[in-house]
């Protein structure tokens, strides 16, 4: 597979293609100045509107708008349409899908942000699943922490790394089990301890095992993403790829 691990600056004049063995990753800010925010809450559908305005507080309420914003003008640009007249069904689970896809050569996308970054990966390829988190200087148990969500093996795993390596550590075990779970659209219903992944800084991104009946691991791919300085990532996709391209979606 071809990779790139750097984020490119996209520029809105070149088309945007996706070929059926690609995933493209974009990475966005959501923190946009006030006259962005509200052109994209005007290409929102009134129930997301109507989702944006529970947010208690302004800055939640437009990271919101932004996120939902700037998915729907990606997708547009993907498929040649008004960004506004995009409609999405939901699983059980709120995993979103364009309805104007279901039938024909689908895209498939997920979305995840931590503060202030959100990234979105879009693929025909099969299920998708994205994860970012932000790399605090806060001191947290983390042996502990995986105890309470990761598999036996992945506590061995993280035992056996330098304590100064344990956040990193966790922090790639968690984003790729999250994006795993995303990419299948069952929440939290999924047991984490149900599966294993790598985590050992430095070790390629992979799904290892899986106790799931009827689920064969080796049909997965993980990958490991760099967003930028304090944040970490991972996608899942179902099946190989073979191009992996990343951009910044300009604000």
């Amino acid at each position: 597979m071809t990779s790139a691990s750097e984020f490119l600056e996209y520029s809105p004049t070149e088309p945007l293609v996706l070929g059926s063995t690609e995933v493209h990753v974009w990475r966005g800010w959501l923190d946009l100045p006030a006259s962005r925010i509200q052109h994209l809450k005007q290409t929102l559908a009134v129930e997301e509107r109507t989702r944006a305005s529970r947010f208690r507080f302004s800055t939640d309420r437009n990271r919101f708008i932004a996120a939902r914003g700037t998915l729907r003008a990606i997708l547009g640009r993907y498929l040649s349409k008004d960004p506004h007249t995009l409609r999405f069904a939901y699983n059980g689970y709120g995993k979103p899908v364009l309805i104007e896809e279901l039938e024909n050569d689908p895209i498939q996308f997920n979305v995840t942000h931590s503060r202030n970054l959100a990234l979105y990966a879009f693929t025909r390829q099969g299920e998708i699943g994205v994860d970012v988190e932000e790399i605090t200087a806060e001191a947290k148990d983390y042996e502990n922490l995986a105890q309470r969500f990761f598999s036996a093996a992945e506590v061995r795993e993280l035992r056996s790394v330098p304590v100064e390596e344990r956040q990193a550590a966790f922090l790639n075990g968690w984003t790729r089990k999250e994006a795993y779970i995303k990419a299948r659209g069952l929440g939290l219903s999924l047991d984490l301890r149900q599966f294993d992944v790598s985590l050992t800084p430095g070790v390629p991104a992979a799904l290892l095992a899986n106790r799931e009946a009827g689920q064969e691991h080796t049909l997965w791919s993980l990958y490991e993403l760099a967003p930028g300085p304090g944040f970490t990532a991972a996608l899942a996709v179902k099946g190989s790829i073979e191009m992996l391209r990343c951009w910044h979606w300009p604000a």
